[in-house]
């Protein structure tokens, strides 16, 4: 390394004395379909089940006319039913069949008359006036006449009264096989409670399926809703792990609910749904496309998690009363179709377009290669012996065939020293040279806070750590505040800390399985929670290089165990000639810490950026009283920083 550091181009620098190598991609993010993140959330789709493939398996009282009713305007006479005979693909089977009797419209009906389908979205469904909205639809005529299709976006007015019209368009059905159609919705207003009707205007029958409406601004056109999209952009996440979580390996229900990822990459009508076990419906609106298409966007490495041929241990009561006959292992025989989902994944994301799945992948819509790097197998499994077969089974033939994939094992859940499932999942990755492991653990703010054990992991052999889910047990200041000391800790152990994933990320505000969430959300608006502001300061503060004797902090309070109660960190990131200094204060004591930078030699003015507040403060649906404030500031070699009481604080330098 270079002696002091010196300007190789307007943003890239060497490295001075002092640093130590680190991780740059510390910082990801992980989307697991959990509170409905996905349908009725990242997806920018507005009806709910549009393809009437709701069960009760899923939930009691569901089936497929599960967010629709009838709607007859003008006293209109006519029958609904649920058909499955010649679908439009087998992987869809369910469709409903319209047939109107009368639909003549009566004195005083202002208009309205016809026999339908009405669907109110998910707790509404929210439109703005003057935007555009793309519908689309799949018909059949099942009868001898011509059909006409009123399809409208209303704004109810309550029982007994007309619904106020806000767009509408026509679709003449002649056809008696299924085609698609589209129509383009401008409501007059804005609408946070608005219904979409179906109507058929003449009596017959239409055959009627995979009914959409999503607006046309999405991000990026790609069909993800955009305020959602910014706020995950706005983290500058280097990777992103999905689609779980739990929903890899069956949840709490078994091999039949693995999640199958070439049951997500075909067109959207023949994408094969099932029960989330979450306990609700996953339509795959978004699938393995969508997520792929999402890290090219975002520019995060995609880091997809594969079944491993052992299911979920909280099956058949794992979590409760018979633990030991919970986790359920395929025959051996079967690990040859696992291994080959995993193999056929890797040639659909980086295959050309004359391998099979290449070419799949092409078809729809994507003929460049994504360069997938990453493989995850498995997702927190107790790590017993059936595992561990299953595991070196899939491992030996991935890396065989592909060694430039970087394989990311398990450890487990709870993944503290100690426990059995981290100590054997620690062993089979030294056995094996596992790339990079997965630990997960959930503690409260405490944990956090005292806790430094990355310090002390042994720094031989080739494994690294993918600290792949956590959080602290709350989502108030001094819980994030917990998490920025933690981060800082593990930013000084990158060498050996490859990356890290808040979880869970999303939940819809009214469709909560698990709190807290990084970010929350309803059909208007986002709510970013007091951790969230701390992940993107780390997101956006990353680097190859650490310097731990930049900054000195005055009497440190020592917490129980072996963490201070205030942290710092200095980070270079070379190739864009930048430095970040971020110092933590998780105490009502006011500090004061010693920086020196005279090594880097800063000049001009620098972005100084301050999270703080009351401990027990907690951005809600109601108010965000945690939120970061950026000011600029001259940038000098040396000074003291004041630390305010239950702050985080970040100097940025451009070099």
């Amino acid at each position: 390394m270079a002696a002091s550091a010196m300007m190789l181009s307007a943003s890239t620098v060497k490295a001075p004395a002092g640093g130590k190598p680190i991780s740059d991609h510390l910082i990801g993010i992980f989307f697991e379909d959990i509170s409905s993140s996905a349908d009725g959330g990242l997806s920018s789709e507005l009806i709910q089940n549009g393809s009437f493939e709701f069960s009760p398996i899923e939930h009691d009282g569901w089936g497929p006319g599960t967010a629709w009713k009838m709607s007859r305007p003008g006293h209109s006479l006519g029958n609904m039913l649920i058909k499955q005979q010649d679908p439009i693909h087998h992987n869809n089977p369910t469709y409903i069949r319209l047939e109107a009797e009368r639909t003549r419209e009566f004195k005083d009906y202002q208009g309205w008359r016809g026999f339908g389908l009405q669907n109110d979205g998910f707790d509404g469904i929210s439109v703005k006036g003057g935007d555009k909205y793309d519908f689309s639809v799949f018909l059949r005529n099942a009868g001898k006449n011509h059909m006409t299709v009123r399809v409208a976006l209303v704004e109810p007015q309550g029982w007994g009264k007309y619904p106020e019209l806000l767009a509408d368009t026509t679709l003449t059905i002649s056809s008696q096989k299924w085609e698609k159609y589209f129509g383009e919705l401008t409501p007059s207003k804005t609408c946070t409670n608005a219904s979409l009707i179906l109507l058929l205007l003449d009596p017959g029958a239409v055959d009627i399926d995979m009914v959409s409406l999503k607006p046309a601004d999405t991000y990026k056109g790609h069909g993800l809703r955009k305020d959602l999209v910014e706020t995950l952009a706005a983290l500058n996440p280097k990777f992103m792990r999905f689609p779980g979580g739990c929903i890899v390996h069956g949840g709490g229900d078994g091999f039949w609910n693995t999640y199958r990822w070439k049951e997500t990459v075909g067109p959207k009508e023949t994408r094969k749904q099932q029960k989330n076990c979450w306990g609700y419906h996953q339509s795959f609106d978004l699938g393995y496309p969508e997520y792929f298409q999402l890290c090219e966007d975002l520019g995060m490495e995609p880091l997809p998690i594969l079944p491993s041929g052992v299911n979920c241990q909280g099956s058949n009561g794992g979590w409760g009363m018979w633990p030991e006959q919970a986790q359920d292992a395929c025959d051996m025989e079967d690990m040859e179709m696992w291994t080959q989902d995993a193999l056929d994944l890797i040639e659909w994301a980086n295959g050309d377009i004359n391998t099979k799945w290449g070419r799949i992948r092409a078809e729809g819509g994507h003929p460049e290669p994504y360069n997938l790097k990453y493989l995850g197998i498995g997702n927190e499994e107790k790590i017993s012996p059936e595992f561990n077969e299953r595991f070196k089974y899939m491992y030996d033939r991935i890396t065989k065939k592909h060694p430039e994939i970087i394989i990311v094992g398990t450890a487990g859940p709870g993944s503290h020293p100690g426990n059995p499932d981290y100590d054997n999942g620690w062993a089979l990755a030294h056995e094996l040279d596992i790339p990079i492991l997965d630990e997960h653990y959930y503690e409260p703010h405490e944990y956090f806070m005292k806790a430094r054990q990355y310090d002390s992991y042994p720094r031989e052999g080739n494994t690294k750590v993918y600290l792949g889910e956590y959080a602290a047990k709350d989502k108030k200041l001094i819980d994030a505040l917990a998490e920025g000391l933690y981060l800082l800790h593990v930013e000084r152990n990158g060498d050996i800390v490859d990356m890290t994933s808040y979880a869970p990320l999303f939940a819809r505000k009214n469709a909560i399985n698990w709190n807290p969430d990084l970010i929350y959300f309803d059909n208007e608006n986002v709510f970013p929670t007091c951790s969230y502001y701390i992940q993107k300061m780390f997101g956006n503060s990353s680097g190859n290089y650490f310097y731990g004797d930049c900054v000195s902090i005055e009497n440190p309070d020592k917490s129980e165990g072996d963490g201070y109660l205030q942290e710092q960190s200095v980070v270079l990131d070379t190739k864009r000639g930048k430095l970040y200094v971020k110092v933590c204060n998780a105490t009502a004591n006011e500090k004061t810490a010693h920086v020196d930078l005279s090594r880097f030699k800063p000049k001009g003015k620098a972005t100084k950026t301050v999270i703080s507040g009351n401990p027990e403060d907690e951005n809600n649906f109601e108010a965000q009283p945690v939120v970061p404030v950026t000011e600029t500031v001259k940038a000098t070699g040396k000074f003291d920083l004041r630390i305010p009481p239950y702050s985080f604080t970040m100097l940025e330098y451009r070099l």
